[in-house]
């Protein structure tokens, strides 16, 4: 699997998405998607889901070593009274000492940022998490939590697909040498009827979603995740690296963005996101 150098956090640029995943469906795919490729996993404390990851990982027989770990504090645990215990509770439901990145879930007005991050730093310093990064922060809040962080930040975790343009989160990620993590690559299914990416599929025997993905991954340090509970479906997903998109068709892909193509924007966590380029 390739990676993304994201300020000394080599992320594998395709990880394997448990949002909306019940346990019972990570039991049974999760330990399917190891053994196909995947070396990535995303789960968050929200996903409630992260005993069920942790028990999968266990039982694949794929070592710990060999899985970059992603999970995300939920906005209620930003305080101090609350953050260190959080991690400490999603490690024990994940079954490990440590996970490779760390994310702040979302902006949360209530706890100062810099009491968020300064937590994140914490549980970095004491080896809880090897890499720390944010997720759904627009590009103000990206550059104030990289001022506050002592420890850099490897990737923004955001919204991202043909129909959104993040142009200039892409930028800001690139100016602090982060990563852009993307998650909805198929827009929530919408992807997947679109003739224009059916028709550039068609020109290299590859499927709409796998022309999505090839997309993402082939823009610099991009990082993306993709979700399945179809094993048939876990090849697809990775088959991603034996083909070139031609710039033309990049370009193509990057016009379907427009105006209202956001889709993840809940009333009182959302920021206030950045207009497109």
């Amino acid at each position: 699997m390739k990676t993304v150098n994201a300020n000394g956090a080599h992320i594998p640029q395709l990880g394997f998405g448990t949002f909306r995943m019940p346990e019972a469906e990570v039991h049974a795919i999760l330990p399917k998607a190891l053994a196909a490729g995947f070396t990535h996993v995303d789960t968050a404390q929200i996903y409630e889901n992260e005993a069920a990851v942790g028990a999968a990982i266990a039982a694949s027989g794929v070592g710990r070593e060999n899985i970059f770990l992603t999970t995300k504090v939920w906005v209620a645990h930003y305080g101090r009274d609350a953050f260190s215990a959080s991690v400490e509770e999603s490690l024990r439901k994940l079954k490990t000492d440590h996970v490779d990145l760390l994310l702040l879930h979302w902006p949360n007005d209530a706890v100062p940022l810099a009491e968020q991050i300064g937590e994140l730093n914490a549980v970095r310093e004491r080896g809880l998490a090897r890499h720390i990064g944010v997720s759904n922060f627009n590009t103000a809040l990206m550059a104030e939590a990289v001022r506050l962080s002592a420890a850099p930040l490897a990737t923004n975790q955001v919204e991202y697909h043909p129909y959104l343009d993040q142009t200039k989160v892409l930028e800001a990620a690139g100016t602090h040498g982060m990563a852009l993590t993307a998650y909805y690559a198929m827009a929530d299914g919408k992807v997947l009827g679109d003739p224009a990416l059916r028709e550039i599929g068609a020109a290299h025997g590859k499927s709409a979603a796998q022309v999505v993905l090839r997309w993402l991954v082939q823009q610099p340090d991009v990082v993306t995740l993709t979700k399945t509970a179809t094993e048939s479906r876990l090849a697809e997903n990775l088959a991603l690296f034996d083909f070139v998109l031609t710039h033309d068709e990049m370009m193509r892909i990057h016009r379907l963005a427009r105006p209202d193509g956001r889709i993840v924007s809940p009333e009182g966590l959302a920021p206030a996101w950045d207009k497109a380029a």
